[in-house]
């Protein structure tokens, strides 16, 4: 029999090797928000950087305006497809910080799929089913206005309420109005969407 032989360390701090960790994945890093700020001066007009860069309209388009915002958020939602983190700069100093989420997409029939042949054809829609709202105290033949409420805000320091519209809710909106309540104060205003 051949004696086995023997290996010893010459060195004490020695360490075996070791073996290359595999390479992680993407998705198992830091999740990163883009962050949109948007700046918007008195006369309404607006800038937006998306981390920082310019975020520029279409050429040959009118630069951004106040009205432009709900329709910049959609398309930044569909482009990035993660919550966004908005921030806003009044013109008056104030600012406005959100964290916007993209819409849950539903999952629809794969491409490759066929629906099965023996579907049942689609059914007319039903007659839309109205609910009645009624108050008293107003003045006969006067101009009432209806308001579902979608959200609540708060006033800043100078007692102004400002309120952001998803382009979902503004759609909802078919007068363009909007009304803002003080649940306090007791004020009301109307007015349009921008």
């Amino acid at each position: 029999m051949t004696p086995k032989p023997r290996y010893r360390r010459t060195h004490p701090d020695h360490q075996p090797p070791r073996m290359a960790k595999s390479p992680k994945s993407e998705s198992s890093g830091p999740v990163v928000v883009p962050v949109v700020e948007f700046t918007i001066d008195g006369d309404g007009s607006m800038t937006v950087t998306v981390d920082g860069v310019p975020y520029l309209p279409e050429p040959f388009a009118p630069g951004w305006r106040r009205e432009s915002f709900p329709t910049i958020l959609d398309t930044l939602t569909a482009r990035y497809r993660t919550p966004l983190r908005v921030q806003v700069r009044e013109a008056d100093g104030s600012t406005f910080t959100d964290i916007i989420t993209p819409p849950r997409e539903r999952p629809g029939p794969k491409p490759w799929e066929t629906p099965p042949a023996s579907a049942a054809p689609p059914r007319p829609a039903a007659p839309p089913v109205l609910h009645q709202v009624a108050g008293s105290g107003f003045v006969p033949g006067e101009d009432v206005a209806v308001a579902i409420i979608h959200a609540h805000s708060d006033a800043g320091g100078d007692g102004v309420a400002r309120a952001l519209l998803t382009a979902e809710q503004a759609a909802a909106a078919v007068t363009g109005e909007v009304i803002l309540l003080g649940c306090v104060s007791g004020t009301l205003t109307i007015g349009r969407i921008q």
